[in-house]
């Protein structure tokens, strides 16, 4: 709906949330109600050692006579404030919910989908959301987690009409309460969270060994060290965890020709290498969250889908991190007809880590399985097992509002250096559509390499240019390397010049080639080994990823459909691309063909974070110190 600058009719509404607040704290089997009507100032409610403060001058929130607003407009509103307290020396697990509260007989409730809010919490915003994204009456989660002891959480409550959606509402009314629920005993691994909060036999499938996750979209999202994964399943005898990136991070070969063994495979490597090149090297304290010896089951399989079996362990390889394979996908789907609907699918081409014959078994973006030559680049979507002492702080398992998990949940990084910081977590930078980037890398010590979550964008559309100059060696004076240490950084459309002063001025970009058959090392390396940088280089202040760099291969489906560039030659006339469906070799990218662009530079050692928590709903931002 527009505003009524456009001509449109004022709606008429009245929205309160009465503070009326109901904490139930579960103690083993003793439960204690306690519900009150909050007004005036520092009102409080006590349950044991748990306070509820309502920092509040009237009785809650209320917008008398409200049209729809903007975004901007209801996050400006004046907020609801109040504060959640641990006197305790023991940690305690909470849920907020915002509920129903009963309105007059002659009134008519507004529908979820009218309504907006934001939630800050110790001073971030969860942003502009629709309540329909916390659940359905009475299970609408504004928030969850755990307060330590001697802990507080702080408050802020938005709630709106958003002018996003056109309707009927004149005179329909909203009001809520606020209910807080406390828990002390409650088992926060992430075995047991993960499967509780997918009761339905319909989201489960027990093999004997283990339970495996299923469905369309079961809530099973986890945010750890940057990257967005599924909980795929939950070994029933040890409680590990086994988990997948939600997308591709990489876009590399498997392996040489004719070679579809994981073990030995470039792609295992790749997977397990702990340098600042490899995925492992990427992760945060790794043996604090991982199942370091874990098993994985390469055992050569060619079934159809909706008949493939549990892999007999024939073939098992012992690494850190390896592949989901094609028995794991099978049966997250429980409807054979239709494996495109699965969650697993997630609209790319994805290795997995099973043989067939020569070649090895990958996922298409339509969901049916099919074999791929192993020097084929394909898609990389990791999986790790978590230890099963890992616990959940916070979250509800949804892909805005993922899982938590203890240890990884810093909640004030305000002042901390971004070189300290994780590959895969994203950073505020850049001006309008392009002000989102992401952390690839420390490669040079102290600096932070980082990306643009998308390609570059003009008005809407993805911007495209050849790589040009003579031949596929990237340089300050090609097409593409001109426009990426020119416009990009003076023109103000893409950055501002304070963040064109955080860039470091000179970066070295590594321009190996890798042709068809060959590993993702020879990219930076004179050899396979990786002991000898190559002296294929170049100095300029942007550049672009390289073939088999960390997020290499990013893509969010639905937001990032064009191929782009890397630095890396297959020869002097050709370059190594990637493209959507996460393939960057079945199609040779000539440098005077047009592509996509993700420019990539290093941020200065005295860049710090000013607040955000490093998702995608809450970048990081910075500045220089």
């Amino acid at each position: 709906m527009r505003n009524n600058k456009d001509g449109k009719r004022k709606k008429i509404v009245t929205i309160v949330i009465s503070i009326v607040v109901l904490i139930v704290v579960l103690l083993g089997m003793s439960y204690a109600f306690f519900s009150t009507q909050l007004s005036g100032k520092d009102q409080i409610v006590r349950v044991g050692e748990l306070e509820l403060v309502l920092n509040e001058t009237s009785e809650g929130i209320s917008l008398d006579k409200a049209i729809g607003v903007s975004d901007e407009e209801g996050m400006s509103l004046t907020p609801s404030t109040f504060t959640l307290k641990n006197n305790g020396s023991k940690a305690v697990d909470y849920t907020i919910y915002i509920d129903d509260n009963s309105i007059g007989d002659t009134d008519t409730r507004i529908e979820d989908k009218y309504l907006k809010y934001n939630l800050k919490k110790n001073g971030l915003d969860s942003g502009a959301t629709l309540l329909t994204k916390t659940g359905v009456n009475p299970n609408r989660i504004l928030d969850s987690g755990t307060i330590e002891g001697k802990g507080a959480n702080e408050y802020s409550l938005n709630l709106w009409i958003t002018d996003e959606v056109d309707g009927n509402y004149s005179g329909q009314v909203f009001s809520g309460k606020l209910r807080v629920e406390v828990s002390q005993e409650r088992d926060k691994s992430v075995a047991t969270v993960v499967l509780d909060k997918l009761k339905e036999d319909d989201f489960k499938y027990d093999d004997g060994e283990n339970t495996i996750i299923r469905g369309e979209d079961p809530n099973n999202y986890i945010w750890y060290s940057g990257k967005l994964w599924r909980a795929v399943s939950v070994n029933n005898e040890t409680r590990t965890v086994k988990l997948v990136t939600q997308w591709n991070v990489n876009t590399i070969s498997y392996n040489g020709e004719r070679i579809s063994d994981f073990a030995g495979s470039y792609i295992e490597e790749w997977l397990n290498d702990t340098s600042v090149d490899g995925f492992l090297g990427s992760l945060r304290d790794p043996e604090k969250f991982i199942v370091m010896d874990s098993k994985w089951d390469a055992t050569e399989n060619n079934s159809e889908l909706g008949n493939i079996a549990r892999p007999n362990g024939t073939t098992l390889v012992t690494d850190a991190v390896g592949l989901l394979n094609s028995y794991e996908y099978d049966r997250s789907w429980r409807e054979i007809t239709d494996f495109s609907k699965g969650y697993l699918n997630n609209g790319l081409y994805w290795w997995t880590l099973t043989p067939i014959n020569e070649n090895v078994r990958t996922l298409s973006p339509s969901g049916s399985i099919s074999q791929t030559r192993p020097t084929a680049s394909v898609g990389v979507r990791p999986a790790i097992n978590l230890q099963s002492n890992v616990k959940i702080v916070s979250g509800d398992g949804t892909e805005t509002n993922p899982y938590r998990l203890q240890g990884d949940n810093d909640n004030s990084l305000k002042g901390t250096l971004l070189n300290t910081r994780y590959s895969g977590e994203y950073i505020r930078f850049g001006t309008d559509e392009n002000n989102l980037y992401r952390i690839v890398s420390h490669e040079t010590a102290g600096l932070t390499k980082i990306t643009s979550t998308y390609p570059l964008k003009d008005s809407g559309v993805f911007k495209t240019i050849s790589f040009g100059g003579s031949n596929s060696i990237y340089s300050n004076t090609n097409t593409i390397g001109s426009f990426l240490n020119g416009e990009y950084l003076t023109s103000g459309e893409y950055l501002t010049t304070e963040q064109v002063n955080m860039i470091e001025e000179n970066t070295t970009w590594y321009l190996g080639t890798v042709p068809a058959n060959e590993g993702y090392k020879l990219a930076k390396y004179t050899d396979t080994t990786g002991t000898t940088l190559t002296s294929d280089i170049v100095q300029a202040k942007v550049g672009l990823l390289r073939h088999g760099e960390l997020m290499s291969g990013q893509f969010d489906y639905q937001d990032n459909n064009i191929k782009y560039l890397t630095l890396t030659p297959m020869n002097d006339s050709a370059l190594r691309h990637v493209e959507y469906t996460g393939d960057g070799t079945y199609g040779t990218h000539y440098y005077h063909n047009d592509a996509g662009i993700h420019p990539t530079l290093n941020l200065k050692s005295n860049v710090v974070i000013t607040g955000g928590s490093g998702t995608k709903q809450d970048p990081f931002k910075i500045k220089l110190q």
